[in-house]
């Protein structure tokens, strides 16, 4: 399978149906640049439209350092402010594409996650992290504030009280603190190990019924911004649009013939 080429970002698929999706500006801390934005919003919005036979993201980085130490601090010196709006505006592009991606990323955290990176950890569906890795939202400290979805992605997860006394202080916290307050959802010692845990939950995920994985996540995602009451309903014709689905049907003969379900997305 050709996979698209992006200049800061390496994907490869290792095995079928999971795409790894690498940040790739180790020597800079993989920071997030104007160009590293329109690669983003490309990859995301490309699986968005055509995701083929991916079925679940790993979103890791390149290096030994950092996932992502956020924004590019000297590519923004000396930018105006219409220069720095316009950046941003590539910034929230990406950031929101990230959310609607139909398709599970699962972030895996092999390093230190301030600022944008914290938000890229936040906009995946859910993360795995070193526990050498520390995390932050430093913004506050240099004068702005998290505006690609860390003031409202963070509380969602942590709590509103947690949430402001990570983003006001601006303190960095480690990747237990991240498991415990829910950023994480599993902590390894090892970058094998990280590696390893995160593969075989892509894995897991890969062997399900891909429309039935989308259509979990989009009820989750958007029904979570709705009352009971409506989400219940949403949720429904979420599942509705899987009765008729081929893989339905396979999966019910699968059971019943005692064998392994052969999912096609279909």
């Amino acid at each position: 399978m050709d996979l698209p080429q992006y200049e800061t970002l390496q994907l490869e698929m290792p095995e079928p149906h999971v795409l790894v999706v690498r940040l790739n500006r180790p020597h800079v801390s993989n920071a997030l640049s104007t160009q590293m934005g329109r690669d983003l919003h490309a990859v995301w919005m490309h699986l968005t439209a055509e995701p083929g036979e991916t079925r679940c993201v790993v979103f890791t980085a390149a290096g030994e350092k950092a996932f992502c130490g956020g924004g590019d601090l000297k590519e923004r010196h000396g930018m105006t402010d219409a220069q720095w709006r316009h950046q941003h505006e590539i910034f929230e592009r990406a950031f929101w594409a990230q959310l609607d991606c139909p398709i599970p990323i699962i972030a895996a955290v092999s390093g230190h996650a301030f600022a944008g990176g914290l938000e890229m950890v936040l906009a995946s569906d859910f993360a795995y992290g070193l526990a050498a890795a520390r995390f932050a939202l430093t913004e506050v400290t240099i004068g702005i504030m998290p505006g690609a979805g860390g003031t409202q992605t963070l509380p969602r997860v942590v709590g509103e009280r947690r949430a402001k006394e990570i983003i006001l202080t601006g303190r960095p916290f480690t990747a237990q603190d991240a498991c415990d307050w829910g950023i994480l959802n599993r902590v390894f010692e090892t970058r094998e190990a990280l590696t390893e845990g995160v593969m075989e939950t892509a894995r897991t995920i890969a062997r399900n019924a891909p429309l039935s994985v989308r259509q979990a996540k989009r009820s989750m995602h958007f029904g979570l911004q709705m009352d009971i009451r409506t989400a219940l309903r949403f949720e429904i014709e979420c599942y509705n649009q899987l009765v008729g689905t081929d893989d339905r049907r396979e999966g019910i003969a699968s059971f019943n013939e005692k064998r392994k379900p052969v999912f096609k997305g279909q």
